[in-house]
């Protein structure tokens, strides 16, 4: 029996496959084995410094809990901006949406506990979050649409910005009675704090709702005519004008629907996490969400596994100074090297040329 089309199809399609996923793999590949080096050189085993990463995150039941209470911040941020990047714009503001975000959601919880129920209260103030982020993603939007401002340099603008308020207030009108302290604002009642599993850090609502983020995103991204209008601006803001696509309009939008991911992953970070407001509140999950959605190549598909590796990573590094004697910054050099190489990887660079090739979701 001859082979139809579909079998004939097959291997060329998995080749094809395979010549576009290799240049995305490749700075993973590469970064890993310049760690790889570097661990030689500092006097310790690759594999040791592999098992240990590997035993400070998933070692017991409390540090995998971790590594998912960090993914939720992640995928809500990463799903953000698949919107922004799939209109052709390096946005570099979710860190400071996340951010304001966090401030948004301490101040509604200050301002409406305990005049309503807990559970009222918890859920304004991850609307309050949203809300901040939505804001701060549509100033960053106006800066580039209205003031021809670039989006890199409006983004880092609003992120110092949003940091500034945030000490201002953890340091002045918000600090704790008799102290002001990196330590933070005064801790939120008990009755407001999401609930976690079994007394670990992970909240099953903060992951839950970080998932229904990153499928909606998928779905509204490859399914919808918004989706296919943002691609479309991606492509060519001119030509979508000449089609009768708003391209000012769909860049708002998308720095919108950005900040409003944004800031409900900071007021996670509040509520779940934290407890209370404090001046690394972010702990700079805005801009490792960046480095996640551009090693996943702007595809929904393969942002949580690479976000999942990344907090991995961030929490197994913890463990370094205790079995190895090597400083827990050594995850971060990881990440600075896969920045450098995704950054200046044939992809990448291939897209920076022009407004780039928005990818599939």
């Amino acid at each position: 029996m001859s082979a139809g089309p579909e079998d004939r199809a097959g291997p060329s399609a998995r080749r094809a496959w395979a010549a576009e996923l290799a240049p995305r793999l490749a700075p993973l590949v590469l970064s890993l084995a310049l760690v790889a080096g570097l661990c030689a050189v500092l006097g310790a085993s690759p594999a040791a410094v592999a098992s240990s990463l590997w035993e400070g995150a998933f070692g017991s039941t409390e540090q995998a809990a971790r590594v998912l209470a960090t993914l939720a911040p992640l995928l809500l941020c990463g799903s953000g901006l698949l919107f922004t990047f799939r209109a052709g714009l390096y946005h570099l503001g979710v860190e400071g949406q996340l951010v304001l975000g966090a401030l948004c959601a301490t101040g509604a919880a200050r301002a409406l506990w305990p005049g309503l129920p807990a559970g009222a209260v918890a859920a304004l103030c991850v609307a309050a979050g949203a809300l901040g982020g939505v804001l701060w993603g549509a100033l960053t939007g106006a800066l580039h649409t209205h003031g021809r401002v670039s989006e890199i340099f409006a983004g880092l603008g609003m992120n110092f910005v949003a940091q500034g308020a945030v000490l201002y207030l953890v340091f002045g009108p918000w600090k704790r009675p008799g102290v002001a302290s990196m330590a933070g604002t005064e801790p939120l009642d008990a009755a407001l704090r999401l609930s976690t599993l079994g007394g670990t850090e992970l909240s099953p609502a903060a992951l839950l709702l970080a998932a229904l983020a990153l499928v909606g995103t998928a779905v509204v991204l490859g399914r919808t005519h918004f989706g296919l209008r943002l691609r479309a601006v991606g492509l060519s803001p001119e030509a979508a004008e000449v089609l009768g696509v708003p391209a000012a309009r769909q860049v708002l939008l998308a720095f919108a629907i950005s900040g409003a991911l944004a800031g409900a992953a900071g007021a996670l970070q509040v509520l779940g996490t934290f407890h209370r407001l404090i001046p690394n509140v972010s702990s700079n999950l805005g801009f490792l969400a960046l480095l996640v959605v551009m090693l996943a190549g702007r595809r929904a598909a393969l942002v949580a596994p690479i976000a999942l590796f990344f907090s991995a990573l961030n929490v197994g590094s913890l463990k370094l100074p205790m079995t190895l004697g090597l400083e827990s910054s050594l995850s971060g050099v990881l990440q600075g090297v896969l920045v450098l190489l995704a950054i200046l990887s044939p992809w990448n660079v291939r897209n920076m040329r022009g407004r780039g090739r928005p990818e599939e979701a």
